[in-house]
């Protein structure tokens, strides 16, 4: 008796296995298989740029390597000119993110907490132009900035075009919008208590934004630099098209240059490509937490 009596509990602990399924099957094979869809070209193209195109040439680009290295890494920062399209890019993104930041938490403070007659119409307006495709202002905007005087310390030449504040202008203005809406959406989930106390102590209207709504916005904001940096640094219509001078145009122009008029080295590009892709994933790491955290907002209560 005694021994059936000690078999008992560990018969009890023994769980019955779950059942598994098809529709739970369906779902993990539907990740699965969307996952591997989108690392495969970031896959393929390290595979590449660690091959030798004589590899390539030799064997074709569906075969396994005899050998691999780094040379197109280097081979790329040398031809392409990194250093050089680094900076440029950075003189770019760094003052457009930075101004489209301030400019869209200053509407988006105006439309959220206070009410006015305009309130919604502003909104949509900034809003709408979300949905304005760049391509169609393209012919006035070209006109415009080769006409439109700009002061010398701004502009060596005297006009918008072949300008870097030229370009950040740009980006400003089509990048704007979209942060106006996030911020706004995101701003009136906050108190309106807090604006109102900060007002009826005595704070200026600046001092409410700058010091008590800014901050608890931290979350949207660095959630929309990582945004922005990746979409105007990856920009190269806006550069293509309003400048002439190669050397200073953004990075994009770096894999352009890598390319020949007959014959590409696809390894080559590979290797440029992932290169340029390394200051935003910088800046992904540098603000994954705080992106992750405001990607979420909202998801849950309490």
């Amino acid at each position: 008796m005694s021994t059936l009596a000690a078999a008992q509990p560990a018969m009890r602990l023994v769980r019955p296995r779950r059942r598994i399924r098809p529709r739970r099957v369906v779902l993990y094979a539907f990740l699965t298989f969307m996952a591997v869809t989108w690392l495969f070209p970031l896959i393929w193209a390290i595979y590449a740029a660690l091959r030798p195109y004589s590899d390539v040439l030799k064997n074709g680009y569906i075969s396994l390597p005899s050998s691999l290295s780094v040379d197109n890494f280097f081979n790329a920062w040398d031809q392409g000119n990194f250093p050089q399209f680094y900076l440029n890019s950075l003189i770019v993104t760094v003052p457009a993110v930075i101004v489209t930041l301030l400019l869209a938490s200053m509407v988006a403070f105006a439309v959220s907490r206070f009410s006015w007659r305009f309130n919604l119409v502003v909104l949509m307006l900034f809003t709408a132009g979300n949905l304005l495709p760049p391509q169609v202002i393209i012919v006035p905007l070209y006109r415009l900035y080769l006409f439109l005087p700009v002061p010398q310390p701004l502009s060596d030449n005297g006009i918008l075009y072949d300008q870097f504040i030229g370009i950040i202008l740009i980006h400003v203005a089509f990048q704007t919008g979209f942060c106006v809406f996030v911020l706004s959406n995101y701003m009136k989930t906050l108190s309106k208590e807090l604006t109102e106390a900060a007002l009826v102590d005595g704070a200026p209207v600046s001092r409410v934004w700058w010091s008590i709504i800014m901050p608890l916005c931290r979350p949207a904001l660095a959630a929309l630099a990582t945004l922005e940096f990746t979409f105007i640094y990856n920009d190269f219509f806006w550069a293509l098209m309003l400048m002439k001078s190669g050397d200073k145009r953004p990075i994009t122009s770096a894999l352009n240059n890598l390319q020949g008029q007959f014959f590409t080295d696809f390894n080559l590009l590979a290797a440029g490509a992932l290169l340029a892709a390394i200051p935003t994933i910088l800046v992904y790491v540098a603000l994954q937490r705080h992106f992750i955290r405001g990607l979420t907002l909202g998801a849950t209560k309490g």
